[in-house]
């Protein structure tokens, strides 16, 4: 595996967790950071300067940050955390909602 992908794996779960204390603490709203998140999914999937020959698994790539985020952020309130991968297994399987 590519050494790059382990690293973002890792800023993946920290940026995860930052956000999920983020909310702990009060300082956003759950649904306003999803709500958030959302938005930049869609600002990616609609961006017009992307070359229009691009194929939907680029773009599904493109996403996956930001859908991985919102993941973990509902998973809290499913009362357990996941591991990078059952997370990214769950984006995976999911359809953009955007």
């Amino acid at each position: 595996m590519n050494t790059a992908n382990l690293q973002l794996e890792g800023l993946y779960l920290a940026v995860a967790a930052i956000l999920e204390g983020m909310c702990d603490k009060g300082l956003f709203e759950r649904d306003e950071l999803m709500g958030r998140l959302a938005e930049a999914e869609a600002a990616l999937v609609k961006d017009q300067n992307r070359p229009a020959e691009m194929r939907e698994a680029n773009i599904e790539a493109i996403c996956f940050p930001v859908r991985f985020l919102r993941e973990a952020l509902r998973v809290p309130s499913e009362g357990r955390s996941l591991s990078f991968a059952q997370l990214a297994s769950r984006v995976g399987q999911s359809k953009r909602e955007v």
